[in-house]
């Protein structure tokens, strides 16, 4: 919920964020080296979703 990230890839999958969020989690528990990295990467590539007033 820092970024958005995980709402923007669910939201593209067209799965709940939730589960992305815990993709992420699990995956930095086990030690993958690159979550951060993709976290980050997401963070700054992902556009922001237009803001509709």
């Amino acid at each position: 919920m820092i970024a958005g990230v995980a709402g923007g890839l669910g939201a593209y999958l067209e799965i709940d964020p939730t589960i992305v969020r815990l993709l992420f989690v699990i995956a930095l528990i086990i030690g993958l080296a690159p979550t951060i990295a993709v976290y980050l990467a997401g963070w700054l590539l992902i556009p922001d979703e237009p803001v509709i007033a």
